[in-house]
């Protein structure tokens, strides 16, 4: 069976009358599973992560991020956590028997779908970019929502739907396909931004560090940490424990212990390769936040 993984991203970790409402329009539909949704007000961010069949995902995906766009005025928005507008990113992944030219077109059509009816830019990246420079995602979200209105009118960095119309309560949205991604955090017991930025230069990919991994520093203010967020790319290549390791060689050395680490959205049992969630820290783990305890959901 074609089964699509799901995970926008949407720029409001703060308030949950306004989080819960988005929960409610997911729910509506129930022919998708919300299996997990997650919000951190520091980074004022919230994640969703459903799954369903193509044409399921597709409705379930333009109600919620139309939910979003309604609620959220980006005029009024700060955050930790880089974003280029209201609905910031939402990715589609190919799961079961569906395949990523499935997802592609899944992403084509809910981008030109999002722009016509919501008045909102859209990006595509990862396999259903048009444009070179823009497969990756820090690529396109280079100068945030705040660089954006200027970006827009530049030749090479027009929108792939909604051209150089600057909608300043939305924003632009980030509309893709890719392979399965863990997004992983470390929390350290100190307040040292700029350890955690060290330590995430030193371990992502880009910066000669470890395969398919990318990574920032940032401070968690309502806590007093510094944290080091990671996107893991291709868990099979770099599994959880070697991030955890290395960022722990490096922090130690720095004088600091880390506190935590957490799971934002889904992982797969193979990110847990030579571990477990204890070494890890993981807080609030069970077994709902991996990804194949969902499959049994859509079995014929």
């Amino acid at each position: 069976m074609k089964i699509i993984e799901c995970v926008p991203n949407f720029s409001e970790g703060r308030d949950t009358g306004k989080i819960k409402e988005i929960v409610a329009v997911f729910k509506s539909f129930p022919d998708v599973r919300l299996a997990d949704f997650s919000s951190d007000a520091d980074h004022n961010r919230s994640v969703f992560t459903f799954l369903g069949k193509p044409k399921d995902v597709m409705k379930a995906a333009l109600a919620a991020c139309g939910k979003a766009l309604e609620l959220i005025d980006m005029r009024k928005h700060g955050g930790a956590h880089p974003r280029l507008g209201a609905v910031d990113v939402v990715p589609f992944i190919p799961l079961g028997s569906a395949e990523m030219k499935d997802a592609v077109d899944l992403a084509h059509v809910f981008g030109k779908q999002l722009s016509e009816h919501f008045g909102v830019s859209v990006y595509f990246y990862g396999f259903a970019a048009r444009k070179d420079q823009y497969v990756e995602l820090p690529d396109i979200r280079r100068g945030g929502y705040e660089g954006l209105a200027e970006k827009i009118t530049l030749k090479e960095a027009v929108p792939d739907e909604g051209g150089e119309q600057f909608n300043v309560r939305s924003g632009a949205a980030v509309v893709g396909a890719r392979d399965l991604l863990v997004a992983y955090n470390i929390n350290l017991a100190s307040d040292d931004l700029h350890l955690a930025k060290y330590i995430a230069s030193k371990i992502r990919e880009k910066g000669g560090g470890l395969k398919s991994v990318r990574a920032i520093g940032v401070m968690l203010k309502s806590r007093g940490l510094a944290q080091v967020s990671v996107n893991l790319i291709d868990c099979k290549e770099t599994p959880l424990k070697t991030v955890f390791d290395r960022v722990k060689i490096l922090a130690t050395e720095g004088g600091i212990k880390i506190l935590e680490s957490e799971l934002v959205g889904l992982a797969p049992e193979c990110a847990f390769a030579g571990t477990t969630p204890e070494y890890l820290k993981l807080k609030d783990f069970d077994k709902h936040r991996l990804l194949e305890t969902h499959f049994k959901y859509f079995q014929p």
